[in-house]
C-alpha cells in the first residue's frame, strides 16, 4: 500500500541521482539500526521498514516509511510519510504525515535518508504516550485528495517528544 500523497514525479537531476546512488551503497554497507530498505528498481521512492527500539513504547513494533525524492534532492527535502497504519504518536497523523522540523523548515542538504531515519526513531523512542495529535481529525479532513505534507504550514512548538 502506498500513500495517495504522491508528489509530482519529475525525473531526478543528475546531482540527485548520483547522491541517491551513493546513499544506497552507504545504506548497504552501514544501515541505521532498526531500519531495512526494501530495494526496488525505483530509486525515487524508497520503502523502509522501521522497528521500534527496545525499551520504548514501540519496542518490536514494525512500521513502514515511504520516502519520495524530489527532482532537486538533496537541495530539497524528500517527502517522508508512514504508510498507514502509522504509529500512534503525538506528532504522527493517522494518514502517515509526520510533524518533524527536519522534513520541512530545518532541512539541510547535508542530511541523508539514514539521518532522517535516526531522527524519526529518536522521536518515536522519546514518546511517553501513544496517542494521535490533538488536531488529527481536523488535519485529516483538510488533507483530502492526496495533499502532500509538504503543503502543510507546520507549527513546531513541542520539542519534548
Amino acid at each position: 500500500m502506498t500513500s495517495s500523497a504522491t508528489p509530482s514525479r519529475k525525473a531526478l537531476s543528475k546531482i540527485a541521482s548520483n547522491r541517491l546512488q551513493k546513499e544506497v551503497v552507504e545504506w548497504q554497507v552501514n544501515p541505521p539500526a532498526g531500519f531495512k530498505h526494501k530495494v526496488t528498481d525505483n530509486i525515487q521512492r524508497w520503502i523502509i521498514d522501521v522497528v521500534g527500539a527496545a525499551g520504548t513504547l514501540y519496542a518490536n513494533e514494525t512500521y513502514q516509511l515511504q520516502v519520495d525524492f524530489a527532482e532537486h534532492y538533496p537541495m530539497e527535502a524528500p517527502q517522508v510519510i508512514f504508510i498507514p497504519p502509522a504509529p500512534l504518536h503525538p506528532h504522527i497523523y493517522s494518514n502517515g504525515h509526520i510533524c518533524l522540523d527536519i522534513l520541512y523548515d530545518s532541512w539541510s542538504p547535508a542530511m541523508t535518508v539514514s539521518s532522517i531515519c535516526v531522527s524519526i526513531l529518536s522521536m518515536l523512542s522519546s514518546s511517553t504516550t501513544k496517542q494521535r495529535p490533538i488536531d488529527n481529525d481536523r488535519y485529516i479532513k483538510n488533507c483530502k485528495n492526496g495533499k502532500s505534507p509538504k503543503e502543510t504550514r507546520w507549527w513546531f512548538h513541542d520539542d519534548k517528544i
